[in-house]
């Protein structure tokens, strides 16, 4: 007998009326009208089934701060980079635990079941990095959590002697005692060194250890309205040196929005060929970039068509919720996708499944999530949205009627429906669109 048995399910490659079968955590048959008996049977009623949500980037250590120890008057990064730095003194374990696991009961009722999350290295302490291992830990049975190591203040700007008096390890060495406690990637920050040649052995310094230690790389890349901030380049150049296709993401990459399209049309064919991928992170972006123009207003954001017309793989992230940078979030990354449709101007039907994949299986290749996807032998672990597609998803910014993990349901919800009582009369709507022929 099956474990559960999903009946009349809508699929994000376009597929009506599937069924999905699930026994021991796992898919065992996905095809029209299964005939088996099952524990428990939902009935899609032709409704969107899909992988779980997946946030490619993210600031776990930070998140739920909002207002400590005072608001980001600003609105910039850079207050925000300030504000975090007046934070860490007085920030304990079991705080940043608290605020991350409450974030992580956010995310899986949300359907998003995998987070990667930067964590920050500048502190002798490490007291970030041992709370957020701890959480990987708890969660794991409902969530997969990769952590990457990110020195917020710089690699090589970080200044032990002047940042934490007493401290005698620089930054490097601090992110490999948090490799060696077993966070899983490797980050960066090159455009916040002290000078653009700093910059750029900071990503030579990285990759190599990544590269020796066969780890993934994924660095804050060029997060700046500066056309001349070219460190996509860099790490285009020492992924392919190194042999490190695939394993090598450059996140935010705002600068492309602001170079001319002869560089670009150069650049990114480079990224494609070194199989470099790119994470933008419309939300968060949005409001950061472009903060000393006046008008015409630069967007703000990395070339997400292009990238993706040239064979990158693209994510969209979250990055923040309620922290030092960005006041608002609640971990719905089809809010996300939307913010990234409507940025990016991609308004087609593929333009917007293609932003449906930005927070789906995209960013779940660039975790290298195992055993993810809706095919026999992969995870049991779907949701199923108020939605009878994906670009209707994005819309209704959807409900989750259900997320299943391994099998499993970890959250449900009620159907989101409104009841209008106009000339005495009553009648429900759900804002979905009217089938074809109605």
């Amino acid at each position: 007998m099956l474990d559960l048995l999903v009946t009349g399910a809508t699929l994000p490659d376009g597929r009506t009326g599937i069924d999905i079968a699930v026994a021991d955590g796992r898919i065992v048959d996905v095809a029209p009208a299964i005939q088996a008996q099952a524990a428990r049977v939902i009935d899609a009623a032709g409704l969107l089934v899909t992988p779980p949500f997946v946030d490619a980037h993210f600031h776990m250590d930070a998140t739920l701060s909002y207002g400590l120890p005072r608001v980001n008057a600003s609105g910039t990064l850079l207050e925000g980079i300030a504000l975090w730095g007046e934070l860490k003194p007085v920030l304990t374990e079991e705080a940043i635990a608290e605020r991350a696991l409450a974030y992580c009961d956010w995310a899986i009722a949300r359907g998003l079941l995998a987070i990667r999350t930067h964590v920050d290295v500048c502190d002798p302490r490490l007291l970030a990095v041992r709370a957020l291992l701890d959480v990987k830990k708890r969660v794991a049975p409902w969530l997969d959590l990769q952590l990457v190591a990110f020195p917020q203040d710089g690699v090589l700007r970080y200044s032990p002697a002047r940042d934490d008096p007493g401290c005698k390890l620089s930054a490097l060495q601090l992110l490999e005692q948090a490799l060696d406690l077993g966070v899983d990637v490797v980050g960066g920050i090159p455009h916040f060194e002290r000078t653009m040649a700093d910059g750029a052995e900071s990503v030579r310094l990285l990759c190599e250890l990544a590269a020796a230690r066969g780890l993934r790389v994924d660095m804050h890349c060029d997060e700046s309205d500066d056309p001349l901030s070219r460190h996509i380049e860099t790490l285009a150049f020492h992924t392919q040196r190194l042999g490190l296709h695939g394993r090598v993401t450059g996140s935010h990459l705002t600068s492309m929005h602001s170079m001319d399209n002869y560089y670009a049309s150069k650049l990114i064919p480079l990224i494609a060929e070194s199989g470099v991928n790119a994470v933008a992170n419309p939300l968060i972006n949005i409001t950061l970039q472009g903060r000393q123009d006046s008008y015409p207003k630069r967007r703000g954001m990395t070339r997400v068509p292009e990238l993706m017309a040239a064979g990158v793989t693209v994510a969209f992230g979250h990055d923040c919720v309620m922290d030092p940078w960005y006041s608002l979030g609640s971990g719905d990354m089809l809010e996300v996708a939307q913010m990234g449709l409507h940025v990016a101007q991609m308004t087609s039907q593929d333009a917007m499944r293609a932003c449906f994949a930005a927070v789906t299986q995209n960013p779940a290749r660039i975790l290298g999530l195992d055993g993810y996807g809706l095919a026999p032998g992969c995870h049991a672990d779907f949701v199923l949205l108020q939605a009878r597609d994906a670009v209707e998803a994005i819309r209704l910014r959807a409900t989750r009627l259900a997320v299943v993990r391994r099998g499993q349901i970890v959250a449900s919800a009620a159907p989101a429906v409104s009841t209008l009582t106009l000339d005495g009369k009553q009648r429900a709507i759900d804002f979905l669109r009217s089938p074809p022929g109605c």
